[in-house]
């Protein structure tokens, strides 16, 4: 019985194993058709070049650990601050400035580039490490844990650069240290003085401070006291930065209570030369052409005129254009005093020929009206460019001798005869010396001028003395 299951057992081995080769020599056949496809479709895919790693699985999901994971980001809940319910946090600030872009007087403001770092501990982030290096990561980790809340006081405009991606970095230390640093432009609040524009010097800040933890939270401080604030060679066109200096101080709000605030402070002088060439040269150019008047006869009225109004309408132009380019301010500028200054000498150039023009025109003709014009007399001929008729221009000998009459007569004899010495008890008359030097310029037009070529200049330079003494 042993026998005939053996030999059964050996017929059906001997039967099946030609059916077991041709299957393996089939499958291998197939195995290789089909690595030869994948390899074709691969190299069609990447231009001819077959990576052999693509087989193998991708290292990223290997057994590194995710960022969330490794910092326990889902185990705690980071819209509380950290340490809550205990003492207030510190959070160490330092700034340093890239650029300051501009700055507007009619706005009151200036607009400022500059990389804020904060640096803080929160051990709810600190992992394990073996080598103690720090990780760093960008925006996208930042809106998944507490950041300080700092924002800036007084300011107009902000923004976070974004090119290529968001300017901010994220930098988490072992021990729960962190550093966080932003790339901001901020455009702020200047309050300032045009007293003595453009002779002036600013006085700016920008004020840094946490909007909705008072001090009992969090305690804002300079990371490394007067080292914290840094700055890049800055060169603006009209301002010299005279000083960068950090500050701390206290900010009281009545519902909230007391918040700690920093303080970016820097100088700033105006340069004076750009002003110089544009308005102050101009100005006492203007004024040194309405002097040129005194000079031109009294008699050339259109070119006398012409002159003054000329200088009179460019100084309005020059005033027009300052206050342009000023913010409105309800008390006066120091430009404002010499343009003003300026403006009137000009206009007391037109007023003194005026008054020259006036005199002489009187002065002739009281001399006329003694006179008795005879009918053969051309009038046209004794007239001046001002139409004012003139004694050289008039011949007086064909002119009738006026007859004396009595009381010419007795005039005369008294200006004549000798002046006796007044009695006891007369009362003398005092003479008016002023009042004659007054009648006598009136009589002399031409010395108006005279004068005028003098006491304008010097008056005018005495004016410069006092006034660069005051405010250069």
């Amino acid at each position: 019985m042993r026998v005939a299951l053996l030999a059964f057992r050996l017929m059906c081995l001997a039967w099946f194993w030609p059916v077991t080769q041709l299957n393996s020599s089939h499958f291998p056949s197939k195995r290789r058709h089909k690595e030869l496809y994948v390899a074709e479709s691969t190299k069609q895919k990447h231009g001819g070049r077959v990576d052999l790693k693509m087989k193998k699985m991708d290292s990223t999901k290997s057994l590194l650990i995710k960022s969330e994971q490794l910092l326990r980001i889902e185990d705690h809940d980071f819209a509380m601050r950290p340490g809550f319910g205990g003492s207030a946090i510190p959070v160490g600030i330092d700034v340093q400035v890239e650029s300051i872009d501009s700055i507007s007087e009619v706005n009151m403001d200036f607009t400022m580039t500059l990389y804020l770092r904060h640096y803080w501990q929160d051990d709810r982030l600190a992992f394990p490490s073996s080598n103690n290096k720090s990780r760093t990561f960008d925006s996208r980790l930042v809106k998944k844990i507490w950041v300080p809340d700092v924002f800036f006081v007084h300011s107009k405009r902000s923004f976070i650069h974004d090119t290529t991606m968001e300017n901010i970095m994220l930098r988490v230390y072992p021990d729960g240290n962190i550093l966080y640093s932003v790339r901001i432009t901020v455009t702020a609040l200047c309050s300032m003085d045009f007293s003595s524009f453009p002779l002036d010097t600013q006085n700016c800040s920008l004020e840094l401070e946490s909007y909705a933890y008072n001090e009992n939270d969090l305690m804002l401080y300079w990371k490394n006291g007067n080292d914290s604030l840094r700055t890049d060679e800055i060169v603006l066109s009209q301002f010299f930065i005279e000083d960068f200096q950090p500050s701390f101080g206290l900010a009281f709000y009545s519902s909230t209570g007391w918040y700690n605030r920093l303080y970016i402070n820097f100088i700033l002088r105006r340069h004076i030369f750009f002003f110089m060439l544009q308005t102050y040269f101009p100005t006492m150019l203007m004024v040194m052409l309405s002097w040129v008047s005194f000079w031109i006869d009294r008699r050339a009225v259109p070119a006398r005129v012409s002159l003054g109004i000329t200088t009179v309408l460019t100084m309005s132009t020059i005033i027009t254009g300052v206050s342009a380019s000023m913010p409105q301010v309800s008390y006066v500028k120091a430009v404002d005093i010499y343009l003003w200054a300026s403006f009137l000498f000009v206009f007391l150039s037109v007023i003194e020929y005026a008054a020259v023009n006036y005199f002489t025109t009187v002065e002739e003709m009281k001399k006329l009206k003694g006179a008795k014009i005879p009918a053969s007399f051309d009038a046209t001929q004794a007239m001046a460019f001002d139409g004012c008729f003139h004694d050289n221009d008039i011949d007086l000998t064909s002119f009738t001798e006026v007859s004396s009459t009595p009381n010419t007569e007795r005039n005369t004899q008294s200006r004549n005869s000798t002046v006796s010495a007044p009695t006891e008890g007369t009362r003398l008359r005092r003479k008016h010396p002023l009042k004659q030097n007054l009648s006598f310029i009136m009589s002399n037009s031409y010395m108006i001028d005279s004068y005028s070529r003098v006491i304008f200049p010097l008056t005018y330079l005495l004016f410069n003395i006092i006034y660069w003494s005051m405010y250069a």
